[in-house]
């Protein structure tokens, strides 16, 4: 098992470096930049607006106002749109601040071995390194991704086991209407329904609609602070794990009506066993195996890709925003950054996911493959 894990872990350093390469050249390709962005922010005509340049409101130049003369007149063409009439000089300033003046590939080299030593360099527009950024959003989505996945699990395993063991039944016909209902509405259709109904829509305001405590939380006692915590997840928890059940129950369910009609069940059974252990002494582990070895997966995916929309609908300032901006307003610190974070914390949970498999069931044993 041993060996199992170190290839995998060196197995980590080339996969890391290609989905860099990969995201990298898109973005080289993709029109626009920081450098066209804040020469329109100088010309007047910006109009990205998430975010805002350090000390600057919209339209401002941090750098201070383009030269004007003879030799902005003269600058009648240039690589960047928008830069006409300004002076080529300063356009290659431009360029020198953002690291535009190196060829891509040394640009490329240069932050893989930055990014070696874990240093992700400073966010061009919000001036602050991107590892404040990232610290500063991290407990709002690990808030999100951590109780939603705690949920769906809580919610899922027993109700998936349910059906499986009521197949066929009514319970097992009524339940389904209610995953083919969190099926087809998308979480943030129903985290819009949950504003309507109960936090100042049309009905009643019992919850709050921004951030992830109150502004006095630091004077409220820690039971108090428990609860306000609790009163401003519930609503976008609640709408993300609408979104997120329905699947993990309907993989339980098959999981165990796979399991169940083994031949081992039935010999199980034959011996006189009850069903209570039949089900939860010999079929719950390899029906589980799947379910909870994913756990880590799941949690990541909640956690990085799956709360944008809730975290955009509930004002709550959390990785998907920054990630969202950082690639609307082109701040390659933060996109790369966070890219090469997430991504090798994907990895590492991925392999944390083959571990959980050893763990629900010790027969398994990665490490015999290809012997």
């Amino acid at each position: 098992m041993l060996a199992y894990i170190l290839r995998r872990l060196l197995l980590i350093v080339p996969t890391l470096f290609g989905i860099m390469v990969i995201n990298f050249t898109v973005v080289q390709v993709a029109p626009g930049g920081p450098v066209e962005r804040l020469i329109a922010q100088i010309q007047g005509i910006d109009v990205g607006a998430t975010a805002r340049l350090a000390g600057t409101s919209t339209g401002e130049a941090p750098i201070g106002n383009a030269p004007k003369g003879k030799a902005a007149a003269e600058s009648t063409t240039s690589k960047y749109r928008g830069a006409q009439g300004l002076d080529p000089e300063f356009v290659q300033h431009l360029e020198k601040l953002y690291g535009f003046d190196k060829p891509a590939h040394q640009r490329f080299f240069d932050m893989l071995d930055n990014y070696a030593r874990f240093d992700f360099g400073e966010s061009f527009f919000r001036n602050r390194s991107v590892v404040d950024l990232v610290i500063d959003k991290m407990p709002v989505s690990i808030s999100l991704g951590l109780w939603t996945t705690l949920l769906v699990y809580l919610i899922s395993i027993p109700l998936g086991i349910a059906k499986a063991v009521r197949d066929g039944l009514p319970f097992d016909i009524w339940t389904s209407s209610v995953i083919i209902v969190g099926y087809a509405i998308p979480g943030f259709m129903f985290a819009i329904l949950l504003i309507v109904l109960f936090a100042g829509g049309t009905f009643v305001d019992i919850f709050p609609l921004r951030g992830l405590v109150s502004e006095n939380w630091d004077t409220l006692s820690w039971p108090a602070r428990i609860l306000d915590y609790f009163w401003h997840l519930a609503l976008p928890v609640l709408a993300m794990v609408i979104g997120g059940f329905a699947s993990l129950t309907m993989l339980t369910k098959n999981s165990f009506l796979e399991e169940i009609n083994k031949q081992y069940v039935v010999t199980a059974r034959a011996k006189g066993l009850s069903e209570r252990r039949v089900l939860y002494g010999h079929v719950f582990r390899n029906a589980m195996l799947i379910v909870i070895a994913g756990f880590p997966g799941a949690f990541v995916g909640v956690l990085f890709t799956g709360a944008l929309l809730i975290e955009v609908i509930f004002s709550l300032d959390g990785l998907g925003l920054l990630g969202f901006e950082a690639a609307i307003n082109r701040d390659y610190p933060v996109m790369f950054g966070t890219l090469y974070f997430f991504t090798l914390l994907g990895l590492l949970m991925n392999l944390l996911g083959d571990l959980m498999y050893v763990i629900v069931d010790p027969r398994i044993d990665f490490g015999t493959r290809g012997e």
